[in-house]
């Protein structure tokens, strides 16, 4: 199997085009392949696919092996590779995803290479049940939640996939990996959740931290960036675009007031290609 090894802040992915559909054992080779001792090393594993609504479908399978409704990260990167390898010639393109539908992607170009990517990532889901979380009210906004005798406050966001933001006074030096794992299975997620821990510091900048669902701490996550800034709106602490930085860099976010959708952009890179027996 040929793989291009792929980036979005740190976020990184194997990705492999050319198959007309997910491969039945797309989950087995997740698992195996995402394994940074005995395997390439990554966070998920990205099939580019045909889309009869889009210039291509992405797939995305995290290094559980469970699969992801939607990844900001990997959609840039997505983006990037079909355009660099002359698979669609406009700089205006749709990828389509199984969360999302089909999202609008704008590449700015240089010198024949995409730089960055500005991805439409479309309105919030902000009811609960639809999120999904167990409770029932739109929003789900500084609700308390506890877990191994510690309660924090949420606001529930999706951005195509759920999202969980606690605001806390450090999101830097936060012992993400203690609380990060217990709040992605908690009862009211009866799909898991991705947890993201926020600190505002003005209100155009946010840092953060997140525990992925699936796939544990990464570098940077950018539906978990879109539902930080579209949180910090709810609860007005930021204005309605700010930039995110997460351990692997920044994002600047935008939700903008006309038509409810949420605009991510930022970098992606390719770091390697090889082959690799399945």
């Amino acid at each position: 199997m040929e793989f291009t090894k792929m980036h979005g802040l740190g976020n990184d992915f194997i990705v492999v085009f050319g198959e007309k559909s997910l491969p039945g054992n797309a989950s087995e080779l997740a698992v195996k392949l995402c394994n940074r001792f005995f395997g390439i090393g990554a966070d998920g594993l990205v099939y580019i696919l045909p889309s009869e609504r889009g210039d291509y479908m992405m797939r995305i399978i995290n290094s559980d092996g469970s699969e992801a409704e939607q990844c900001g990260n990997a959609i840039r990167c997505v983006s990037k590779y079909v355009y660099d390898h002359g698979h669609v010639q406009s700089e205006q393109i749709v990828i389509e995803t199984i969360g999302a539908g089909e999202q609008k992607v704008k590449l700015q170009v240089k010198n024949g290479k995409v730089e960055t990517v500005t991805v439409d990532m479309g309105e919030p889901v902000l009811s609960g049940r639809q999120i999904p979380v167990d409770i029932d009210a739109e929003p789900v906004l500084g609700r308390p939640i506890e877990t191994d005798g510690k309660e924090f406050a949420f606001t529930a966001v999706s951005m195509g996939n759920p999202h969980c933001v606690i605001y806390v006074d450090d999101a830097v030096s936060f012992d993400l990996a203690t609380w990060g794992p217990k709040l992605e299975v908690h009862p009211l997620f009866p799909r898991k959740v991705n947890v993201e821990f926020a600190t505002v510091k003005d209100r155009g900048h946010i840092d953060m931290r997140v525990w992925e669902r699936g796939a544990g701490p990464t570098l940077a996550c950018g539906t978990g960036a879109c539902a930080t800034l579209v949180s910090s709106v709810l609860n007005e602490v930021s204005d309605r675009a700010a930039w995110v930085s997460l351990k692997g860099g920044d994002l600047f976010i935008e939700w903008n007031e006309e038509d409810n959708h949420v605009y991510m952009t930022g970098p992606a890179e390719a770091v390697f290609t090889g082959t690799v027996e399945v």
